[in-house]
């Protein structure tokens, strides 16, 4: 197939004019300039099309493949992995999933290993409610993330996480927990 050269440009810089124009308009609206696709794609809107929960948002950069549900009110920031492919990826309602987290239910670890003689490993993997997972975490399969559960900044996650815990590091271990006192939430480092 062939194109007109003279249109394609044309319609590169009605592209460029147009992503200016709205990037100057986030800037000043809520100080931020986005990738061109997450400035020009409505994250509400994309969360509806994936038929996740009421008033979820998911950037437009954010890969999903397979299964995955997401509850409400969750936000799943720019350039994020969900994989629900290897037997479905649930999260619940008021989880923040910062931004660069992966989450994994499948690994070929071993069908590499033993040159696709043995199968990928395949399992569900759970987040639950009002969680909230630091930039560049990630959560192998299989892993299950109870409620109320903090992870820090780039941790690898191999094992499941019980409710009210703060974990961190690469295994992830606890360092902390959440704590509710006098109506307020707040994590204390000091219960390891």
């Amino acid at each position: 197939m062939s194109y007109d050269e003279q249109e394609f440009d044309k319609f590169k810089i009605f592209l460029k004019e147009f992503y200016n124009k709205n990037d100057d308009n986030l800037r000043q609206a809520y100080d931020r300039s986005l990738s061109f696709q997450d400035g020009m794609f409505d994250r509400w809107e994309r969360a509806k099309r994936l038929e996740f929960g009421e008033g979820t948002s998911i950037y437009n950069s954010s890969q999903v493949f397979g299964t995955v549900t997401v509850g409400e009110n969750t936000w799943i920031g720019p350039n994020t992995i969900l994989d629900g492919s290897g037997g479905g990826l649930s999260i619940g309602d008021f989880c923040s999933i910062s931004s660069g987290v992966q989450i994994y239910t499948h690994d070929t670890v071993l069908n590499a290993l033993s040159s696709g003689k043995q199968p990928t490993r395949k399992e569900p993997t759970s987040v639950g409610s009002n969680c909230y997972i630091g930039s560049g975490t990630i959560i192998t399969c299989g892993v299950h993330i109870a409620d109320k559960v903090v992870i820090a900044a780039n941790s690898t996650v191999t094992k499941s996480i019980p409710s009210g815990w703060v974990v961190g590091g690469s295994p992830a271990k606890k360092i902390g927990e959440v704590v509710f006192t006098d109506g307020e939430y707040s994590v204390d480092y000091t219960k390891r």
